[in-house]
């Protein structure tokens, strides 16, 4: 018997560890995240006052909604014409998750989520980002297709069932089989 395929170990195998190690990592920034911003907060209130700092923070925010609210009509407008064209809209849809991430983080409160959401919705840098999401998708869908697939075996007898008689019309039916197929014979030979 012959294996193919990735091998695996009891626990799930690389793929399952890499897998913890990004989930501990989105919780670290998730927790890290806050304590960064108030850092950046404070340190800006510090350089330049406390009002000063709070007009900053509001003027960034309605930028961002006014970047979503101008931006995010562009990308539907680009993604219906895509489709009334009859194309996959792959780079469309693609601008559409950007766009709304970026949007979400310019609306929080802060200053790095509000440069991270700037870097995701202005045009000119989104093709960076659609590229990374790209990378990120690709290897994410083969890695599950890579986990689903499984190992093949060959070498193996044919299963109980399964083997067909060979005579001289062609193969049959097995006699332990109750399933009938129906079916038409095309000759294609003319």
């Amino acid at each position: 018997m012959t294996t193919s395929g990735s091998s695996r170990g009891p626990s799930g195998g690389p793929s399952r560890v890499r897998r913890v190690r990004l989930t501990r990592l989105a919780l670290a920034a998730l927790l890290l995240m806050p304590i960064i911003e108030i850092v950046v907060i404070v340190a800006v209130g510090r350089a330049i006052g406390a009002w000063p700092t709070f007009l900053l923070l509001v003027a960034t925010s309605l930028l961002g909604a006014l970047l979503i609210r101008r931006e995010g009509p562009r990308t539907w407008r680009a993604l219906d014409q895509a489709v009334r064209s009859g194309r996959m809209p792959a780079r469309e849809i693609a601008d559409g998750v950007v766009v709304l991430v970026g949007g979400s983080l310019l609306v929080l409160p802060g200053f790095v989520t509000d440069v991270l959401g700037l870097l995701l919705v202005l045009p000119f840098t989104r093709p960076i980002a659609r590229s990374l999401l790209a990378a990120v998708i690709s290897r994410r869908l083969l890695a599950q297709s890579e986990r689903f697939s499984g190992p093949t075996v060959t070498g193996q007898p044919t299963p109980p069932g399964w083997e067909q008689e060979q005579t001289p019309h062609g193969p049959q039916r097995s006699t332990t089989s109750d399933e009938v197929v129906e079916g038409e014979i095309i000759d294609d030979e003319d």
